[in-house]
C-alpha cells in the first residue's frame, strides 16, 4: 500500500487529494481518495466528484484505443492509421475548400489539462481557420470580454478575497454546489462559516433559492435576465447618494454616472421583481461594509444582457473602493503568471465576423451558437470538416438537435475524447488520450483565479499504458501530420520552430516556467508537496494592461448596449427557464458514473406550486416543455425554492451514453435544456442566452 499526493482537476476548485494505491489481482489500483489536509488552498476539502477520477480511470466504457466508425459500428484501429486518417481529411478539407472549411471546437475539460493548455492551444493556432469555437461562449464570454475592455487582458479577472471579506454579495452563482466559477474556492461551505464567525454577511440574488442562498443571510428572488436593472439601479443609488469612493486610476466615471441615471430602483422593481427599497438597501449596505466583494457568475453571464450585467458587477466593486483591496476583489500572483507572461493572449474583438450571421469574434473564437449555421449554409467558406477536443456541443450548446443533424452531414468529423457521446457519435475517428491519473498535471489557469496564491504539481499516479498516447502527444501528431499534407505551407523557419515546441513535454515546459517566474519554484520542489505563496496582495494600477495603466470604466461596447437594455420590454408575463448545476455532476459528462448518479433523482423540471396549480398540472407527472426552437418531455417537481414564473432544468442532462460497451452505460433520466435554448438570441458579446428562455409547460 502506498499514498501519493494528487489533485482533482474536474472542476475549478482544484482540490488537493491523497490517493491510496494497492496491488491486487488485477494490478495496481486506487483504493481510497481523501482530501489533503496540508494543502494550503483546499485545506483537506473533498467533494463527491473527486472519487470520479478513479471511476473514469477504471470505466469500461472509456475508450483506450483509437476507433473508426464504419456505418453504426466502431472498430479499433492503430494509432498510425487513425492519426493519418485524421490528418488526410483535415488537410483535404482545407486544400479543396479553403482554410475556413475546417472548424474546431474546444470543450471545458481542456482548461483542466496541462497538455491541452501547452499543446492543445498550439494545435488550434496551427490551423488558420476563422471557424474556432469553444465552451467559452456558452459560459463566461462576457466576463472575459469585460476584463479585456476594462483591464487590458481577458483573464485579468479580479476574484473575491473571500478569506478576508466582511460582505459577500452574490448574483446568479451557486458556489455551495460549484466551489466557485471564475473564482477557485475549494471548501466554500467552510469559508462561509469563517466569514460568518468574523461577523461577515452573505447576500444572494437569484431566481432560485439555491444551496448558496439557503446558507446566506438574505436571499432575494430576481426575474431571470433582469439582473442588469438591479445592478445598474444600485450604481444609480451609489452615485445619487454620494457613496462612491473609487481609486484614482479610473477613467470614464462621469460617463458611467450619466449612463446609469435612467435606471432607477423603481424601474428595477418593475423589471426584476426586486423591490426598490431592497435595491437601495443592497447598495447602502455594500457602501457601508468595511470590505465587500460583489460576485456574479453563470446566471449573470448567460443572459441577454450578460455584458452589461457583468460590467455593473465590476463597477460596484470599483466605485465602492473594493477593487484591489484586501477583503474586496483582487488579482492573484501565481507561481506561473499566465497573464503577465503572455501565456494566454490579451484578447481582441471584432477582427473578423462569422460568414452567415456577421457575428464578431473575440479572442480568435466565434460564438458557438452560429456553428450550425456555418455548417448548413452553402457557399464559400462553408464548414466541411470538424475537429472537437474534449467537448460535447450537441449536448451543451444552443439547439443541440439542429447542431447534431448538421454535424452528421459533414464530410469528416474527428474527436479527441475519452467517450462516445452525443457529439462524438458522429465522428469518423475518435482519438482517446490517457486518463487524468496517467498524466502529470499543473493548473495554469485556475491558480490565476484562486482566492489564495498557491502552487501544486501532480505527478501521474500510473504509468502510461502500452500503446496509449497522452493528449499532448495526440495534438503533436495531428499538427505534424496535417502540416505535411497542406498545400499552402508556412515559412520553413516557422514550421521548424513549431515542431520543436510541440516536441517539448508539458512537464518540461511547466518546469521552465516555474524556474523563471517570481517564486523561483520547480517541478522537483513541487513533487514534495504544494507551496503556499500567501494571501492576495494589492498590485494595481501597475499590473493593468491598458494604456497608461488606467481602468476603462465606460467601454463604448457596453454603453452602446445600454440603449438596447433601455428599450427592452418590462417583462414577458410567461414562464422563464433557467439552468442549475449539482455538486455531483460535471457539465455534460460523467452521467454514466454510478457513484455520482446514484441516490435521489436530480433531473426534474422544478416549478413553483402556484404555477403548477394555475395549469392544473399534478406534481410528479411528465410535462412537455416547449420553446421557440424545440420541446422536451420531463418529470416536473413542485418547489417553493423557485420564483413564481420561473422553471429550472439541470445543465447537461438528457444524456444517453452511446459507448462502445453499452452494457456498462447508465441511462440517466432527464432532458437537455439546450434543446430549448435559441441560438438566434445572444448577448452582445456573443454569449448564448441560457438563462431567461421563454417556455410553455403543459401536460403531456
Amino acid at each position: 500500500m502506498e499514498q501519493k499526493l494528487g489533485v482533482c482537476n474536474l472542476c475549478e476548485a482544484i482540490c488537493g487529494l491523497v490517493f491510496t494505491l494497492d496491488d491486487g489481482p488485477g494490478g495496481r489500483r486506487v483504493t481510497d481518495v481523501r482530501g489533503n489536509p496540508d494543502d494550503p488552498l483546499s485545506r483537506g476539502h473533498i467533494c463527491p466528484k473527486a472519487v470520479a477520477l478513479q471511476d473514469v480511470h477504471e470505466d469500461p466504457d472509456r475508450l483506450r484505443r483509437p476507433v473508426r466508425r464504419v456505418g453504426e459500428e466502431w472498430h479499433e484501429v492503430s494509432w498510425d492509421e487513425a492519426l493519418d486518417l485524421v490528418a488526410e481529411n483535415l488537410a483535404r478539407a482545407v486544400n479543396e475548400h479553403g482554410r475556413d472549411a475546417l472548424a474546431l471546437y474546444l470543450g471545458n475539460p481542456n482548461v483542466h489539462s496541462l497538455g491541452s493548455m501547452t499543446h492543445g492551444t498550439a494545435m488550434v493556432k496551427s490551423f488558420r481557420t476563422r471557424n474556432k469555437y469553444s465552451a467559452t461562449s456558452v459560459d463566461q464570454l462576457p466576463a472575459q470580454m469585460l476584463a479585456y475592455l476594462m483591464y487590458g487582458h481577458q483573464l485579468m479577472l479580479p476574484v473575491p478575497d473571500l478569506d478576508r471579506t466582511a460582505h459577500f454579495l452574490v448574483f446568479g452563482a451557486n458556489p455551495m454546489a460549484s466551489n466557485g466559477s471564475l473564482m477557485t474556492v475549494p471548501d466554500f461551505p467552510a469559508r462561509l462559516r469563517e466569514l460568518k464567525a468574523r461577523g461577515g454577511r452573505m447576500v444572494v440574488v437569484d431566481p432560485r433559492r439555491t444551496e448558496t442562498a439557503k446558507a446566506g443571510h438574505q436571499h432575494h428572488f430576481v426575474r431571470p435576465g433582469t439582473d442588469a436593472f438591479v445592478l445598474l439601479a444600485m450604481l444609480h443609488v451609489l452615485f445619487e447618494e454620494g457613496l462612491t469612493t473609487p481609486p484614482s486610476y479610473v477613467d470614464g466615471l462621469d460617463a458611467v454616472r450619466a449612463a446609469v441615471l435612467p435606471f432607477t430602483p423603481e424601474r428595477a422593481e418593475t423589471a426584476s421583481g426586486v423591490g426598490a427599497d431592497v435595491v437601495r438597501r443592497l447598495a447602502r449596505e455594500l457602501a457601508a461594509a468595511e470590505s465587500a466583494a460583489v460576485y456574479g457568475r453563470v446566471g449573470v453571464s448567460t443572459q441577454e444582457f450578460g455584458l452589461v450585467a457583468t460590467w455593473a458587477v465590476q463597477l460596484l466593486n470599483l466605485v465602492t473602493g473594493n477593487l484591489d483591496r484586501p477583503g474586496g476583489v483582487m488579482l492573484t500572483r501565481p507561481a506561473v503568471d499566465a497573464v503577465g507572461r503572455g501565456l494566454v493572449g490579451r484578447g481582441h474583438h471584432d477582427l473578423w465576423r462569422s460568414r452567415v450571421r456577421g457575428l464578431p469574434e473575440f479572442g480568435g473564437e466565434l460564438p458557438v451558437a452560429t456553428l450550425a449555421d456555418e455548417i448548413l449554409t452553402p457557399g464559400e467558406g462553408q464548414v466541411r470538416a470538424l475537429l472537437t477536443v474534449a467537448g460535447n456541443p450537441v449536448s451543451s450548446t444552443p439547439d443541440g438537435k439542429r447542431l447534431g443533424e448538421a454535424i452528421a452531414g459533414l464530410d469528416f468529423v474527428a474527436a479527441v475524447d475519452l467517450y462516445v457521446n452525443e457529439t462524438t457519435r458522429h465522428a469518423d475517428v475518435i482519438l482517446p488520450p490517457t486518463s487524468a491519473l496517467e498524466r502529470d498535471h499543473y493548473d495554469l489557469v485556475f491558480h490565476v483565479l484562486a482566492v489564495r496564491n498557491t502552487a501544486r504539481f501532480t505527478p501521474a499516479l500510473f504509468d502510461k499504458p502500452e500503446g496509449a498516447l497522452h493528449d499532448w502527444e495526440i495534438y503533436r501528431e495531428i499538427v505534424l501530420r496535417t502540416q505535411r499534407r497542406l498545400a499552402a505551407k508556412r515559412p520553413l523557419k516557422r514550421r521548424l520552430l513549431q515542431q520543436a515546441r510541440m516536441r517539448v513535454s508539458p512537464t518540461r515546459t511547466i518546469d521552465l516556467l516555474l524556474r523563471t517566474d517570481r517564486a523561483r519554484l520547480s517541478v522537483a520542489r513541487l513533487r514534495r508537496g504544494p507551496v503556499d505563496l500567501g494571501p492576495l496582495e494589492p498590485c494595481l494600477p501597475e499590473r493593468l494592461m491598458t494604456p497608461g495603466h488606467r481602468v476603462v470604466a465606460a467601454p463604448p461596447q457596453v454603453l452602446d448596449d445600454l440603449v438596447r437594455l433601455d428599450a427592452s420590454p418590462a417583462g414577458s408575463g410567461g414562464l422563464l427557464l433557467v439552468g442549475r448545476r449539482h455538486q455531483r455532476d460535471n457539465n455534460s459528462w460523467m452521467h454514466n458514473t454510478p457513484r455520482l448518479t446514484k441516490g435521489r433523482a436530480r433531473h426534474q423540471l422544478l416549478m413553483h406550486p402556484d404555477d403548477l396549480s394555475e395549469r392544473a398540472i399534478p406534481d410528479g407527472t411528465v410535462v412537455r416543455v416547449a420553446s421557440a426552437v424545440g420541446e422536451v418531455d420531463v418529470e416536473v417537481q413542485a418547489s417553493t425554492d423557485m420564483m413564481p414564473g420561473v422553471v429550472s432544468l439541470p445543465h447537461g442532462y438528457g444524456h444517453r451514453q452511446r459507448g462502445v460497451r453499452l452494457a456498462h452505460a447508465v441511462e440517466l433520466p432527464g432532458a437537455s435544456m439546450n434543446d430549448l435554448t435559441d441560438p438566434s438570441v445572444l448577448d452582445v458579446s456573443g454569449n448564448a442566452v441560457l438563462s431567461g428562455v421563454p417556455v410553455t409547460v403543459s401536460r403531456r
